[in-house]
């Protein structure tokens, strides 16, 4: 499945993703921001995480390309999705750094969005978010994200204690070109 914005594409996550995927997870600068463990992970460890994802029936995970040179700049990914109650939590990675804060995020969001309300009929999604992370706050805000709760000290990162913040969007709050 293919989803195209103006700028950016996104295509299904696939293992021939795995070398740059890799690269990305492995980023501690690009990590510090979006995973609770600054791990280092082997090549191994990174195709059997994509081949999990590939097999889930309660995920979607897309590569975000930009559209004018093709190249590969970040991941999002709806995850645990329950069909039955209609919601799943999204994420989303830049993890080329040269990519940050020019919208692109913004605009494969939105793509990501539009799937999950429009196509998979989802009546809310929802995402954790690290309270250092402004950059990512305020974007969430701008799409209708609401805060519904922190997990207070939850995250130890560069010698103190964060929250992660628990933000969740519904279908009806949801604009487009917010």
């Amino acid at each position: 499945m293919l989803f195209i914005g103006e700028r950016v594409r996104l295509r299904k996550l696939s293992s021939e993703d795995a070398g740059t995927y890799h690269e990305w997870r492995n980023d501690l600068e690009v990590m510090h921001y979006t995973s609770p463990s600054l791990d280092v992970f082997t090549l191994a460890d990174t195709e059997s995480f994509i081949t999990s994802i590939a097999e889930s029936t309660t995920s979607k995970s897309y590569i975000i390309e930009e559209i004018k040179t093709g190249k590969p700049i970040g991941i999002t990914s709806l995850i645990n999705i329950d069909f039955t109650n209609r919601n799943a939590e999204c994420i989303i990675d830049i993890g080329d750094k040269d990519y940050w804060s020019k919208g692109f995020g913004r605009e494969a969001f939105q793509l990501l969005l539009e799937f999950a309300f429009k196509e998979l009929n989802l009546h809310k999604v929802v995402l954790r978010v690290f309270s250092f992370n402004e950059r990512a706050i305020k974007l969430y805000q701008k799409l209708s994200f609401e805060e519904e709760g922190r997990l207070k000290e939850q995250l130890y990162r560069n010698g103190a204690w964060h929250d992660v913040v628990l933000m969740g969007l519904l279908k009806r709050k949801y604009k487009r070109n917010s």
